[in-house]
């Protein structure tokens, strides 16, 4: 996959993660967050191998997550908690696996629409 528009998704799952936290309270930022914070992951997953085929992505992506998200689990030194969390919440795991799995569908429709004529 090339690299700039990869690049470009990164950049607006950002922006639209700081926008989600601008613009409302409650779960709908904390849940939304988490979900764009594996579809970050994804992206950076693609930057690194493009040619990585989206379910291994998802799971490295959504893997990665999962694994933060346990490590909160023990003791997460101060500096790495505007990061990786501090508090260990099991409902993010879902969320993590719905950031996954929409970033496998819209990378797998991305591929689908560029391999045909």
């Amino acid at each position: 996959m090339p690299r700039l528009p990869v690049l470009l998704a990164a950049v607006l799952t950002i922006v639209a993660g700081l926008a989600v936290r601008l613009l409302w309270d409650g779960p709908v930022p904390k849940y939304a967050g988490d979900a764009l914070y594996t579809v970050l992951i994804y992206a950076l997953v693609v930057l690194a191998a493009p040619r990585v085929r989206p379910w291994v992505a998802a799971a490295v992506a959504g893997g990665l997550s999962w694994a933060i998200e346990f490590a909160q689990l023990g003791e997460i030194p101060p500096f790495l908690r505007p990061l990786l969390g501090s508090t260990f919440n099991p409902p993010d795991l879902l969320w993590y696996a719905v950031g996954a799995a929409l970033a496998c569908a819209a990378h797998t429709l991305w591929r689908s629409r560029r391999s045909t004529p």
